[in-house]
């Protein structure tokens, strides 16, 4: 028997019998279909079918009643954050073990690859439907980009009241080991260059000179970020710049760890900061870890100097006062 690096044998065996394998039993929406969430749902994807809202429109097509967009399905049994963190009742579900075998081999990465639905009937107010998972086949181990994993298919069968089913989706994700670091190359690459127009020239040339500036309305005093060539509040075109004081704090933030680029170093710390002037702008934070970012963390302004032609505007965390 081939025994992967890392894994038990059997292991493949144990993975396997995993297929055909219910992962969640029927689990009924927490709500039934209803209008206040099919508003929600049009209004948030611009979505402006009548058939979703107006139920005279919806009885004009041969509807009964209006319907809720066929998207949706998955929405309504969605269990929502509490229900994701809190443990399950009876112990480790399906779902659960299968997590736990893969991340005893090693894949202990996800990411979606596709996702393929089947409709079979529109869902109406009033409608509570319920959602079985099973699992369709997990692969034999596989190379990819990501790392070396598995591609895992389940089949979720969306089903009404009486037990028809409404829809299904097939929901296949790759289970994949991180690949290791590559060492970093002898020389860093050039960091790209920002798109410098008429607009915005000022900005890098402020930067250049370690200075922050924002473009203000000669007419009304408005701050705004990003540089444009008109006042979104009064209309001007004219305008000037003020220096910002440096100062802010991290208003929402990502960590990114693809694409890799060889003038970065990864993972990408990338957070937006609200400055004590009130404008917001996209930056690279410095001097911390990413596990120790939170929201509202006060920040102070540093600065990057890339190379000879390119100086941007960096945050790290503002020094703690002394007690």
């Amino acid at each position: 028997m081939t025994v992967t690096s890392g894994q038990q044998p059997g292991y493949e065996e144990r993975l396997q019998a995993f297929t055909g394998r219910e992962l969640r039993a029927p689990t009924p929406a927490q709500d039934p279909v209803n209008q206040p969430m099919i508003r929600h749902w049009a209004e948030a994807m611009g979505d402006t079918n009548p058939v979703y809202t107006d139920a005279e429109a919806a009885r004009a097509t041969g509807r009964e009643s209006v319907v809720a967009p066929a998207s949706m399905v998955q929405a309504w049994t969605m269990r929502g954050y509490a229900a994701t963190v809190a443990p399950p009742e009876g112990g480790a579900s399906g779902f659960d073990e299968l997590v736990a075998l893969l991340d005893e081999g090693g894949y202990s990465s996800v990411v979606a690859t596709d996702s393929e639905f089947t409709f079979l009937r529109e869902l109406a107010p009033g409608d509570h439907i319920a959602v079985r998972e099973t699992v369709e086949s997990v692969s034999a181990e596989k190379r990819t980009g990501l790392g070396t994993g598995r591609f895992v298919t389940t089949l979720k069968t969306y089903a009404d009241g009486q037990g028809e089913t409404v829809a299904t989706q097939r929901w296949r994700t790759l289970r994949f080991r991180p690949a290791p670091e590559k060492a970093p190359a002898a020389a860093a690459a050039p960091r790209p260059r920002p798109a410098v127009n008429r607009d915005n020239a000022f900005f890098f040339e402020g930067a250049a000179q370690h200075r922050l500036l924002i473009q203000r309305c000669a007419s009304c005093s408005l701050l705004r970020h990003p540089s444009g060539p008109c006042c979104p509040s009064c209309g001007s075109l004219e305008w000037d710049t003020v220096e910002a004081a440096g100062h802010g704090h991290v208003y929402s933030f990502v960590v990114n760890h693809h694409p890799r680029h060889p003038a970065f170093e990864s993972p990408y710390l990338v957070a937006v900061v609200e400055l004590t002037e009130g404008t917001r702008l996209i930056t690279n934070l410095t001097g911390v870890a990413p596990g120790d970012v939170t929201i509202g963390m006060a920040v102070v302004l540093d600065w990057l100097d890339a190379d000879p032609d390119l100086t941007l505007p960096v945050f790290r965390p503002a020094p703690t006062e002394a007690p």
